[in-house]
C-alpha cells in the first residue's frame, strides 16, 4: 500500500540535507514548503538559496524544484561551476527521477506523456497543455505500486519545463495528491503536501569530471 506522510513532514523549517560539497558544487536534499530561489516581494526572500549562502558564500541555482516540491538539488558555488553545470542541464546529461503518489490505479505499468506546455497567462503559475504555442515536454514514467486508490510511480522528466510533471500526470487523468494548484477534491485532500519529490540524481562534475550520483527516498 502506498503510505501518505504525517503532517510532520509538511514543516517549512525542517532542515536542509547537505549530501555534497566541493569547491564547486553543493548537493543538498530541499524540504517541501521552501522556495528555492527568492521570489517578490520582502516575505519570499527567504529561500533555499539565501540559506546555504548565509553558510557556504556565494551559491548560484542551476535548477529549481517547486515551493512544495522537496527533494534533490545541485547548485553551484562560483561562476565557473554555474556555467558549466548549466550546460549539463542544457545538453540532457543530468540524470534525474522523482517519485510520486497520484489519484487513481494506474492501469499500464509504463508509458510516456509527450505533451506541450505554456504558461497559462490568466492563471499563472499554473501551465497547460497547448499544441500550437507550447513547449515540447516529455515525461516517462512507471508504477512502482498500486494501493487503494493512489499508485506510486516513478517519473523521468526528458525536458525540464515549469510544473512539467504535475501537468503530465494531470493529463493522464491521476494528479499527484495534494497539488495545490491542478489537484481537486479528493485528490488534494487526500495528502497534507504535494506528494512528488525528486529522488535521484546523476551527473560527472562538470570541473573534475568524477562521477557523481545521489539518491533521496521520499519521505512519504
Amino acid at each position: 500500500m502506498c503510505r501518505l506522510p504525517t503532517t510532520g513532514l509538511i514543516s517549512p523549517v525542517m532542515s536542509i540535507q547537505l549530501l555534497h560539497a566541493d569547491a564547486d558544487l553543493l548537493v543538498v536534499v530541499k524540504p517541501t514548503l521552501l522556495l528555492s530561489v527568492p521570489g517578490r516581494g520582502p516575505e519570499k526572500q527567504d529561500c533555499l538559496v539565501s540559506r546555504l549562502a548565509a553558510e557556504h558564500g556565494e551559491v548560484l541555482a542551476v535548477h529549481r524544484l517547486d515551493w512544495e516540491t522537496s527533494g534533490l538539488l545541485v547548485l553551484a558555488r562560483n561562476k565557473r561551476a554555474h556555467r558549466e553545470m548549466s550546460i549539463l542541464f542544457q545538453q540532457r546529461a543530468v540524470e534525474k527521477q522523482y517519485v510520486a503518489v497520484v489519484y487513481g490505479r494506474v492501469a499500464a505499468q509504463q508509458g510516456e506523456v509527450n505533451l506541450p506546455l505554456i504558461v497559462d497567462w490568466p492563471n499563472r503559475p499554473r501551465q497547460m497543455v497547448d499544441h500550437e504555442r507550447g513547449k515540447p515536454s516529455l515525461t516517462r514514467w512507471e508504477v512502482m505500486e498500486r494501493g487503494g486508490d493512489r499508485s506510486r510511480l516513478r517519473l523521468t522528466p526528458v525536458t525540464g519545463r515549469t510544473h512539467q510533471l504535475r501537468v503530465h500526470m494531470l493529463s493522464m487523468g491521476h494528479p499527484i495528491l495534494g497539488d495545490s494548484l491542478y489537484a481537486e477534491a479528493p485528490a488534494l485532500t487526500l495528502a497534507p503536501r504535494l506528494l512528488l519529490h525528486a529522488a535521484t540524481l546523476g551527473f560527472r562534475h562538470p570541473l573534475t569530471g568524477e562521477l557523481l550520483a545521489f539518491e533521496s527516498p521520499p519521505p512519504f
